[in-house]
């Protein structure tokens, strides 16, 4: 596999981030089989949720069901191919994988050489776990396309990208769970202790192509700035006067950059939060309870976080199992990381005795 990989790196016209996410080496293929020890180990679904008895005498119960197959399309990056391979199988789903064409070559033989035969030793259907081999943008939109055959679709990579594919499969009746906007917030509120809010924004830029790493810095106008600021620049991290919306996680060219902006309040800060950022996680600094209520109360993203960087907007940090990625989306169902645990339909099973009747 590795082979493979190298070839697949030499061939890929990308920027830094995104060569870095394709390359594999040693230790990240340790990490890769220690993921998949760690679902191997979790505890399988539970089919039935909750059971009652209606005073007619039908028993009800609310059970999990498998979707049944689930595409994947996402960033050229093979260690995702895992990671979505591993919750769909574990929440008893078949899947059939897309990859960026930069990382075809390495998925192919992941799929072929390492899950296809591990299966086979395991006596389980191989075919289980399909692959798009064409690298080309029109296996994703074909992946989108097939209603009957594939209901469900996760989008993960860049936002355009993944709304474009959103669209097509809302045409052909697709559902899809998408993960494609990013990027935290962190609110320092004026009763914030300074030394906190630092040591906050550092564990907020510890990595900088990721999703949950710190985006947008709000700070109150009562607050000195100046601090926070030279932590930045310490970082090698740009302050930047720029729109909420942009994730600079996806911008190669500048994504040294954290947009930072003044705020007269806390509720302007949650109406910032709420309605020009992606939704994914926003975090307070503030030693003043009541306003730390305030905030968690009033953000309506994914995660929100006292005292704690927005890095931790992961599934396996947060839950103990890995994710296929971060779903921001407002519709109820899986939201915030999703993991195998959120892979499935609700049935409702009712068994009656035969003198039951509306």
């Amino acid at each position: 596999m590795l082979r493979a990989n190298e070839r697949d790196v030499a061939a890929a016209e990308l920027d830094a981030g995104a060569l870095d996410r394709l390359r594999l080496s040693d230790e990240r293929l340790d990490d890769a089989e220690e993921q998949l020890r760690v679902m191997a180990k979790l505890p399988p679904l539970d089919r039935e949720i909750e059971r009652w008895t209606l005073p007619n005498g039908l028993d009800v119960s609310s059970r999990r069901i498998p979707v049944g197959v689930v595409g994947a399309n996402f960033e050229a990056r093979p260690a995702v191919a895992l990671d979505v391979a591993s919750q769909l199988l574990k929440s008893l789903n078949a899947c059939v994988l897309r990859t960026g064409g930069a990382a075809l070559g390495t998925v192919t033989v992941l799929v072929d050489d390492v899950l296809r035969p591990a299966l086979a030793e395991s006596e389980l259907p191989p075919d289980v776990v399909a692959l798009v081999r064409s690298p080309d943008r029109a296996g994703a939109r074909a992946l989108v396309s097939l209603p009957r055959l594939v209901p469900l679709v996760i989008l993960r990579g860049s936002g355009p990208v993944t709304a474009e594919l959103a669209r097509v499969a809302a045409e052909h009746g697709v559902e899809t769970l998408a993960h494609a906007e990013g990027g935290g917030v962190l609110y320092v509120d004026e009763h914030a202790r300074p030394d906190l809010a630092e040591a906050i924004l550092r564990a907020s830029l510890d990595r900088l192509g990721v999703c949950n790493r710190l985006n947008v810095l709000l700070v109150h106008r009562a607050v000195d700035a100046a601090p926070l600021v030279r932590v930045l620049g310490e970082l090698g991290v740009e302050a930047a006067d720029a729109p909420l919306s942009h994730e600079w996680a996806n911008d190669p060219e500048r994504v040294a950059t954290v947009t930072v902006r003044t705020v007269d309040s806390l509720t302007e800060a949650l109406a910032l939060a709420n309605g020009e950022t992606s939704g994914l996680a926003a975090g307070v600094v503030t030693e003043n309870a009541d306003a730390a209520a305030a905030f968690l109360d009033g953000y309506r993203g994914t995660a929100a976080f006292w005292h704690a960087p927005t890095r931790f907007t992961d599934g396996h940090a947060l839950t103990g199992a890995p994710e296929t990625g971060i779903n921001v989306g407002l519709a109820p169902g899986p939201r915030g990381p999703v993991t195998y645990r959120d892979l499935w339909l609700r049935q409702l099973r009712v068994v009656g005795d035969g003198t039951q009747h509306r």
